[in-house]
């Protein structure tokens, strides 16, 4: 096992080494440059030119990307120049990612919690008309683009019955701030008034984020257990008078959950990378939002965090799925 994670993680720092070299040239590619960014309109040959000595922009792209290597390896990533003119970069990502994090697990929580169960029945009625209505469900939910159920949402439930805050984390409250996670502040601190507005926040983007999740993890569910339960041990265990709690149990879901597990680690490292439309949408002021703004106004140090983080945390969750699936099937650990 011990092998395997460290193969594992090998693999994850040359991932993570390619990417930061492909985003640190794509992004010194655009047109503009961060010369044009920072400078705007009072650019003038002279200050472009004395900006570009004082960035090490002059210098061999080897050289730079050297120092950019050393400035990152020490947690040096510039500072922002549009999305919060003068707030380190890093920082910026570190102060959105409790928001993007809490809507995240909240979308994914919601379309677990549908998904599995559904999948399963689904299955075991296979070619029912409730089989055909849920593959019909799961078509729309991947179908509809996640901007659009955003502003239905928003309009219907948000604007005209006014059930649910427009935008926002939180209601203008008076709430201390531990983890910068507002439900889990609140919490802490006993102020519930906070985690329930924060809660109510939650609502509507999570829903608009869970549509695309539930649709996969709900097909590759249904996929699963259909092969499932064709296979010898599961007729075998039927016709030994097994309960149906064991049999669903042990014998088909043990076995049909492990390429959920992948599935459902892909999800989340996705929706951790960044639900950049329903964030946007909601202006709920996460990683997404940070990096809709900093496309926006070129924003090219926070650009540059957010992209390089956002890669590092899909990497990572993607090792943790490889060792959990390790865990639960010991073959793929030979692989």
């Amino acid at each position: 096992m011990a092998r395997f994670i460290i193969r594992r993680l090998l693999q994850m720092v040359v991932v993570v080494f390619v990417l930061s070299l492909l985003i640190f040239l794509w992004l010194r590619s655009l047109p503009g440059g961060t010369v044009s960014a920072i400078l705007g309109e009072r650019a003038t040959p002279a200050t472009r030119e004395a900006l570009t000595k004082a960035l090490g922009l002059d210098q061999p792209i080897w050289v730079q990307y050297g120092k950019f290597l050393e400035r990152a390896a020490h947690g040096d990533f510039g500072v922002s120049t549009r999305v919060l003119p003068g707030a380190d970069a890093l920082d910026i990502f570190l102060d959105r990612l409790p928001a993007t994090i809490e809507l995240s697990f909240s979308a994914l929580f919601i379309a677990v919690l549908l998904a599995i169960p559904l999948g399963y029945v689904s299955a075991r009625r296979s070619n029912s008309p409730v089989d055909s209505g849920l593959v019909v469900l799961s078509l729309i939910g991947v179908a509809v683009p996640v901007f659009f159920l955003a502003f239905l949402l928003k309009y219907q439930f948000a604007v005209e019955h006014n059930w649910f805050p427009v935008s926002g984390r939180q209601d203008n409250l008076s709430c201390t701030r531990v983890t910068n996670f507002f439900v889990l502040d609140g919490l802490l601190t006993r102020e519930l008034d906070c985690s329930a507005s924060a809660l109510k926040h939650l609502v509507l983007p999570s829903v608009a984020l869970a549509t695309i999740p539930f649709a996969v993890i709900y097909r590759i569910t249904r996929a699963s257990v259909l092969d499932v339960i064709g296979e010898d041990y599961v007729r075998t265990a039927e016709s030994k008078g097994l309960t149906a709690r064991t049999i669903r149990g042990r014998h088909i879901m043990r076995n049909a959950l492990l390429p959920v597990v992948t599935t459902i680690g892909l999800q989340t490292g996705g929706l951790l990378a960044g639900a950049v439309l329903t964030e946007k949408v909601f202006n709920y002021g996460g990683i997404g939002n940070a990096l809709a703004d900093a496309f926006q106004y070129r924003d090219y140090s926070v650009l540059q965090v957010l992209i390089l983080a956002a890669a590092g945390i899909y990497v990572i969750i993607n090792l943790l799925v490889d060792i959990s699936y390790a865990v639960i099937d010991p073959r793929v650990r030979t692989r």
